[in-house]
């Protein structure tokens, strides 16, 4: 399938948060794993600094994934690039670093893999990661078919669309509101993603009359995923990406 806009075959499968459960989350480890496993697509989430620089990290604060403390938000960038993102999962991953978004474009694009980069705004900050990470991706994809970005946040997907017109956008539920398919038509989104618990019939006859690709996550059981594709959705984010094979 082909997203209006996007301008790359999607994949069935995107590897969660890099590699899945197979690597410390949002690593570079993570990439490399998921192409060797042969799988096409990855998803990353993308957090600014205290010098407003864009690095790949999930939470608000550094304690689950780094040996670090304190706030992503508050943290400069020489101090996170002293952190070790792979020991707490397991000793052979000792010394990951945590990424840059410009090392995660680089090797993303040295491994031909796709990517869904997620804006993850601290409080506050909204707007200003939605720009600084549009901006971004447009300079790191120079060239290349840009990757998708999501969010949860509308003010960053508007400040992303602002800053960025012609990147393609997905907007990010949880639970769709009723009125997703306007929203994703104010953004200009050309896809919607959504927890897969919360898809409907209703929902993907709505999706498919609008031609907007559904991506689920977090999908890591194969036959669950197969029932999902039968059913119209276009992708799944999983973990188990040794287990999930796209097609």
């Amino acid at each position: 399938m082909i997203a209006p806009q996007l301008g790359w075959p999607l994949p069935r499968v995107f590897a969660h948060r890099c590699g899945g459960a197979l690597a410390p989350e949002n690593t570079l480890a993570g990439l490399r794993i998921a192409a060797r496993l042969g799988v096409r697509a990855v998803e990353f989430d993308v957090m600014l600094s205290a010098d407003g620089s864009p690095w790949l990290l999930h939470d608000e604060t550094l304690l689950r994934t780094t040996d670090g403390f304190g706030r992503v938000g508050e943290t400069h960038d020489a101090q996170l690039r002293c952190l070790d993102a792979g020991a707490h999962q397991h000793p052979a991953f000792a010394g990951e670093p945590v990424p840059t978004l410009e090392s995660a474009a680089f090797a993303c694009r040295q491994l031909g893999l796709l990517a869904n980069v997620e804006i993850k705004p601290a409080a506050g900050f909204e707007a200003l990661a939605g720009e600084v990470v549009a901006r971004r991706v447009r300079a790191l994809w120079s060239g290349e078919d840009l990757p998708l970005v999501s969010s949860f946040s509308a003010t960053a997907l508007a400040a992303a669309r602002a800053a960025v017109p012609e990147l393609p956008l997905g907007c990010l539920y949880e639970r769709p509101p009723s009125d997703w398919l306007a929203r994703v038509r104010q953004f200009r989104a050309v896809t919607l993603h959504c927890d897969a618990a919360f898809v409907d019939d209703e929902l993907l006859r709505e999706a498919r009359d609008g031609g907007i690709p559904v991506l689920c996550y977090t999908v890591n059981d194969p036959s669950i995923a197969a029932a999902l594709c039968r059913r119209g959705v276009a992708a799944v984010f999983s973990d188990r990406i040794d287990c999930l094979v796209d097609e």
